[in-house]
């Protein structure tokens, strides 16, 4: 056995990757991990109507063949999701894969269907989670989504164009992603191929854990896979899946700053050794930002022991975290790091609150 050989061999069993045989000769193969990880992902069928646009309604050609009284039709989509807890039988997914579905069908690896109930849903971070009632069922491995690094391996599964469950492999092309397709964003970009279908999908590392949820992709004009996919990060979606079993939805809390992305030239006189973090450019009077002593010119670096890479990484733990949660921030102000305290509040006076009389909406942006 070449040296070359045995290096990449022992690279895929400290991944947790085994090797197989063919004729013979042992090749790296991701095989032995898939077989524990597929039966967590399944494939979803749903069934509903649209409401069609007036302007069809009223086109002659469109009466002509669907009737007069037609105004709306039957839609059906198929995506994916992911088994979170085997025994209550909960599914994790998108939102847009449920958005408007009158019934939901999962199908498993096994090729056993159930009809599923919807436990609640988050639309602004694009998670739902379904439930069905169900033995012999496998639940996915969390991994921690903090820890990947540009250039890791991954596997994305799910169920493309609906033609069944499907396996594609690449890397971690990039990280903290905002593509402007939702209002909280912080997505894990790959080139494991990601296509229509493949929504609610798992993104999982070499070791088999969940890492994220495929959620979008950028499309070439067929709208195919370009080889650019997004992935909400597992540990984003952790704290909206509590929220959304415990409560059925998610109620967001506010901190009350305006943060902004750190510059070369802030860093510097920062002496910052990257431009990781975000500057808070307004405080808003009496929110929980200004009750922790947080001023405008501080540099976020960290939250609740989260690193911070921008505004947006902001933007995403705050939109995560129930209102009444305490936070612990880390932040820079004159070169020295201090560390601050604050129980974010609900919005517009909730019960239990004090909002104060501006603005009426506090939001990280």
């Amino acid at each position: 056995m070449t040296v070359a050989l045995m290096i990449s061999l022992q690279g895929c069993v400290a991944a947790g990757v085994l090797p197989s045989h063919v004729e013979g000769q042992a090749l790296p193969s991701l095989s032995p991990m898939l077989e524990r990880v597929t039966p967590a992902v399944v494939n979803i069928t749903t069934e509903g109507r649209q409401k069609l646009d007036d302007s069809l309604i009223n086109d002659p050609f469109f009466r002509r063949f669907f009737g007069e009284t037609q105004t709306d039709r039957k839609i059906d989509g198929t995506a994916s999701g992911v088994i979170i807890h085997a025994q209550l039988g909960h599914i994790l997914t998108n939102y847009h894969v449920l958005e408007g579905a009158e019934r939901i069908i999962v199908t498993l690896n096994d090729g056993r269907q159930f009809e599923a109930t919807i436990i609640g849903a988050d639309p602004k971070v694009d998670l739902a989670v379904i439930a069905i009632s169900a033995n012999r069922l496998t639940a996915v491995r969390f991994g921690d989504s903090d820890r990947l690094k540009v250039g890791d391996f991954v596997v994305a599964i799910g169920n493309p164009y609906g033609i069944g469950q499907s396996v594609t492999s690449g890397i971690i092309s990039a990280l903290h992603r905002n593509p402007g397709i939702g209002e909280y964003e912080n997505f894990i970009q790959t080139d494991a191929s990601i296509n229509l279908g493949n929504s609610g999908g798992a993104l999982i590392n070499l070791r088999g854990e969940l890492i994220g949820i495929n959620t979008a992709i950028l499309g070439g004009q067929s709208g195919g896979n370009i080889g650019i996919g997004f992935a909400i990060p597992v540990n984003t979606a952790a704290g909206i899946i509590d929220q959304i079993i415990r409560f059925g939805q998610v109620e967001r809390g506010l901190l009350g700053i305006e943060v902004g992305n750190v510059d070369s030239q802030t860093a510097t006189a920062s002496n910052l050794p990257n431009n990781r973090g975000a500057i808070i450019e307004r405080v808003f009077p009496g929110s929980p930002a200004d009750k922790a002593g947080l001023e405008a010119g501080d540099i976020v670096l960290n939250i609740n022991q989260s690193q911070i890479n921008g505004a947006s990484d902001v933007k995403s733990i705050i939109g995560s975290i129930r209102a009444g949660t305490r936070l612990d921030i880390v932040y820079l102000r004159s070169g020295k790091t201090f560390k601050a305290s604050a129980t974010i509040q609900a919005a517009r006076g909730a019960a239990g609150t004090t909002t104060p009389e501006r603005p009426p909406i506090w939001e990280a942006e």
